[in-house]
C-alpha cells in the first residue's frame, strides 16, 4: 500500500513537473515531453524493482528455505531410550527383568568374556571364575525365572554393580 502511494506520490509530482515547464517553456515542448518520458519510465522501473525485491523475499525459492529452515537438535538415541525403560521396568518388575534387562546384561558381559577367550554358553566353569559369585548368580544359564512376576526386581544400585562388574572384565 505504501509502494503504491509513493508511485502515485512520485507520478504527480512528475506531472507538476510537466506542467509547470510547459506553461513557462524554458525549452522546447519536444524536449520537456522527452524528459517527462524519460522521468516517468525511471519512476515506473523504481516501482518495478521495489515489486520485485519485496516478491523475493515473501516467497522464497526452495534453496533458500533449506538455508534457513530451522535446525533440530540432535534427540537422545532410541536404543539409549529403550535401554534406560528397561532398565526402570526392570527395577520395577521381576518378569520383565528376566525377559529383557537380564539378557542386555548377557549379553554385555559374553562380549567382555570374549575379550578373554571364554564363550559364555560353552564355558560356564571358566565364565564363573572371571566375573565373580555375585554376576555369576545372575549370567548363569540354569537361571529359573522368578515365582512372582510382578514382584519387584533387583534395585537401580544392585543393577549398577552389576553393570560395572561387566565393564571390570
Amino acid at each position: 500500500m505504501i509502494a503504491l502511494r509513493q508511485l502515485a506520490v512520485s507520478l504527480a509530482v512528475a506531472t507538476v513537473a510537466l506542467i509547470a515547464l510547459l506553461g513557462a517553456r524554458p525549452i522546447s515542448r519536444e524536449t520537456i515531453v522527452a524528459g517527462y518520458a524519460i522521468a516517468v519510465a525511471a519512476i515506473g522501473m523504481a516501482a518495478l524493482t521495489r515489486a520485485m525485491r519485496a516478491a523475493r523475499f515473501d516467497n522464497p525459492s526452495p534453496f533458500e528455505q533449506q538455508l534457513t529452515r530451522e535446525r533440530v537438535p540432535p534427540g537422545r538415541p532410541n536404543e539409549l531410550i529403550r535401554v534406560e525403560r528397561d532398565l526402570l521396568l526392570g527395577t520395577e518388575n521381576a518378569g520383565h527383568f528376566h525377559a529383557r534387562l537380564l539378557p542386555l546384561l548377557r549379553g554385555a558381559a559374553a562380549a567382555r568374556l570374549s575379550r578373554h577367550g571364554v564363550d559364555l554358553a560353552r564355558q560356564p566353569e571358566a565364565a564363573h571364575r572371571l566375573v565373580g559369585d555375585e554376576l555369576w548368580s545372575f549370567l548363569r544359564p540354569d537361571l529359573e525365572e522368578a515365582h512372582d512376576l510382578y514382584a519387584a526386581g533387583p534395585s537401580v544400585r544392585a543393577v549398577r554393580r552389576l553393570v560395572e562388574r561387566i565393564e571390570a572384565i
